[in-house]
């Protein structure tokens, strides 16, 4: 990025560097579809591609949306937001726009190369329906839309939920605001150095270190060059299946 970053450094239970960038994709719309899955209570949308589980208790709530192969980028674009209208059909389309964030995924059909809108290279959105049904008419089915990329904005800190055992850690990082969409994650354990961490499957990141016993650093980069540096986050005491909050999020 241009040179015009700046580092604040925020010292709490959690320690936050973060380097300033552009908005993701600016403010550009784009054309695509959208269509939706399940009912009104959107429980089909629980358990998704991305990694995350109960969207209600991890804060996503209805407010999600599964992605195109285009878009999805073999996982890499989960926990990106986006901005949604209905567009060029008075028949169907509702005024208004809504914000989803990414949280899924829309595989593609290939026995049906003219009748699946999830196959690439078609960029689509699958939405909840509730979500579908502030922007379009329930019968629709599948409706234009024009969206673009927008700044993630989320309720209290990065969260990590550790998974796995003494010899696989399995970290799943959720509720992360800005560019939503986490590329890197390093981790330390209050006796190592920064141990790089790798992509297991959506926002599920990966080591065979053992740090049972150690408190946890996290460093969590997204995909607009911010980073986020949170110090000892994790208590010494952390157990596999806890939710542990960073308290702080990107800007």
């Amino acid at each position: 990025m241009a040179g015009q970053r700046s580092m604040v450094l925020v010292m709490v239970t959690a320690l936050f560097l973060f380097c300033r960038a552009t908005t993701p994709n600016g403010n550009e719309w784009k054309a695509a579809h959208a269509t939706f899955y399940g009912d009104m209570t959107a429980s089909e949308t629980m358990q998704g591609a991305c990694g995350y589980g109960d969207l209600f208790k991890q804060g996503y709530g209805l407010l999600s949306t599964a992605l195109s192969t285009a878009l999805f980028n073999n996982g890499q674009t989960c926990g990106a937001c986006y901005e949604i209208q209905c567009h060029n059909s008075t028949q169907w389309c509702l005024k208004g726009k809504i914000t989803v964030t990414a949280t899924n995924f829309c595989p593609p059909n290939y026995s049906k190369p003219d009748g699946n809108w999830c196959n690439p290279p078609l960029q689509h959105f699958d939405l909840s329906q509730p979500m579908f049904r502030q922007i379009a008419r329930y019968r629709a089915g599948i409706v234009p839309v024009i969206y673009r990329r927008v700044p993630c904005v989320k309720h209290g800190g990065v969260k990590f939920e550790i998974k796995g055992n003494p010899y696989w850690i399995l970290v799943l990082v959720y509720n992360v605001g800005g560019a939503g969409d986490v590329t890197d994650v390093k981790i330390k354990g209050s006796n190592t150095s920064w141990i790089q961490m790798s992509r297991n499957w959506g926002q599920n990141w990966q080591t065979s270190a053992q740090l049972v016993g150690q408190s946890l650093s996290f460093r969590v980069s997204t995909s607009d060059g911010k980073m986020v540096q949170a110090v000892n986050v994790v208590p010494s005491c952390w157990r596999f299946g806890e939710v542990y909050d960073s308290k702080y999020n990107f800007p």
